[in-house]
């Protein structure tokens, strides 16, 4: 006898606690990206699912001289705990951040938190009851949809299209469910660069959508994590810097500028709001670690921080052309994708008898990976789309991942021809004239697409 214990069975074991999950339990989702990422981590695979920056251009002798700096000079107070609203020295690089995008913030108003999904969270815990409405973008980021989902939300999406969200269909939402009786807790909106979709938010909606939440005495939740990456076009003001800090939450994170793994991002709110919300953070972490606030801290001390994130705004747009470019060359013309101006995903959506849940399968046997559409609705949309994401992968990993897709959807285009007879539609050469793009989309009414005249880029998008 090996007096090893034999593996019970997983229907076994769910029965014997399924009696002891709370309610919740049974509408949560897990989260795509999270899914996908032990199959991502896989050498050969390609992926273009998760939002992953390129940590690899961070040197590594800055990073060990940082972590020395702070080993030396502080620590005790690394190993410590910290207060949970954050070290005033972490507070203070945030509001540097912030004044780079046109705001000025109270550092008093300030907590800093475990990455922006934290922030997600602690506004959610704050906020929203069992049944409680929050408006979100259609589609919105695959990673706040599990959030919404544990709090049991009621998540009422409105329709995008090249200009962010329609604050028209917005306020006809609102209005219907004033008659209902029912009031939304918060409107969550990613304005620049929008994940998955791509797109920003043009500026006549953002001052109509900041006068809404004044109007309706509404709050605002600004998620903008990649505002400061943009690849071209005149920066626009943030929501927040708008409203001056009455009904919108911002949410920040130094993810995307600096690296993820350092989990630190922020909210900047009302203080009655911030209060609640140091609440639920005490009773989740107790604070974020000190160690990577004083990490930030030296990093901003010793140097202009603004240098790395334009070294990563050269990266990330010739990523971007070549994933563009790659989708003109491997795509079919009844594709179509939004064309981002900063940021790291772009927005496909295919015909609509493929699917992208089952396209990922076959896609996964290719070595390359993407997130569905489906993840980014709550209503089953999206069936037809992908979110891909160019930023986690050089230029030339792109253009193979990109051919890997290109080469199932032009299985399942050749399967779909060969059961209805319909002629199939062959993916273009790179040089084609430009095609027509409207109506294709789910979602949102793309821009025809092209290339600028004498370059090499694919063209703008139609405004």
């Amino acid at each position: 006898m090996t007096g090893r214990t034999p593996p019970r069975s997983t229907a076994h074991e769910l029965e014997r606690y399924a009696g002891l999950f709370a309610q919740r339990t049974k509408v949560m989702k897990s989260s795509a990206m999270r899914d996908l990422m032990a199959l991502t981590e896989r050498d050969e695979v390609i992926s273009l699912a998760g939002g992953m920056p390129d940590t690899s251009s961070f040197p590594a002798d800055t990073y060990a001289s940082l972590m020395a700096r702070v080993a030396d000079e502080a620590c005790a107070r690394a190993l410590q705990y910290g207060p949970t609203e954050g070290f005033a020295a972490a507070t203070r690089c945030i509001a540097e951040v912030m004044r780079a995008e046109g705001m000025e913030v109270d550092e008093g108003e300030l907590l800093v938190t475990t990455g922006g999904q934290q922030v997600i969270d602690l506004v959610c815990k704050t906020l929203v009851d069992p049944g409680d409405v929050i408006v979100a973008e259609a589609p919105t980021y695959p990673g706040a949809v599990p959030t919404f989902c544990s709090y049991e939300a009621d998540v009422v999406q409105i329709e995008l299209d090249e200009d962010g969200m329609r604050v028209d269909a917005l306020e006809e939402t609102l209005d219907r469910l004033e008659r209902e009786g029912r009031r939304p807790k918060f409107i969550y909106t990613i304005p620049n660069f929008q994940n998955p979709g791509g797109v920003t938010m043009s500026l006549p909606r953002r001052r109509r959508l900041v006068q809404v939440a004044a109007e309706r005495e509404l709050l605002v939740l600004e998620d903008n994590p990649y505002g400061l990456l943009r690849y071209e076009g005149d920066p626009l003001p943030t929501l927040y810097s708008m409203d001056g800090g009455q009904f919108v939450i911002y949410l920040g994170t130094f993810s995307k500028i600096l690296s993820p793994g350092i989990r630190l991002g922020w909210a900047a709110a009302p203080r009655p709001v911030l209060q609640k919300m140091n609440l639920g953070k005490q009773a989740a972490d107790l604070c974020s670690s000190s160690m990577t606030q004083l990490f930030v801290a030296e990093y901003f001390a010793s140097g202009d921080w603004r240098e790395y994130v334009d070294s990563l705004v050269e990266i990330y747009r010739g990523r971007r052309d070549a994933m563009l470019e790659a989708l003109d060359a491997h795509f079919p013309r009844e594709a179509a994708w939004t064309q981002p101006q900063g940021g790291l995903f772009i927005w496909a959506t295919l015909p609509d008898y493929i699917d992208t849940t089952d396209l990922l399968a076959r896609a996964l046997s290719e070595n390359v990976a993407f997130v569905p559409g489906r993840a980014a609705y709550l209503d089953g949309r999206g069936g037809s789309s992908m979110r891909l994401n160019f930023s986690g992968s050089d230029e030339t990993a792109i253009r193979e991942g990109v051919r890997r897709i290109g080469k199932v959807v032009a299985e399942q285009v050749g399967l779909y021809s060969t059961l209805t007879g319909a002629a199939p539609v062959q993916a273009p050469a790179a040089a084609d004239a430009p095609r027509d793009a409207a109506g294709l989309a789910e979602v949102l009414e793309l821009p025809r697409r092209g290339r600028r005249a004498g370059s090499g880029r694919p063209a703008e998008a139609d405004r």
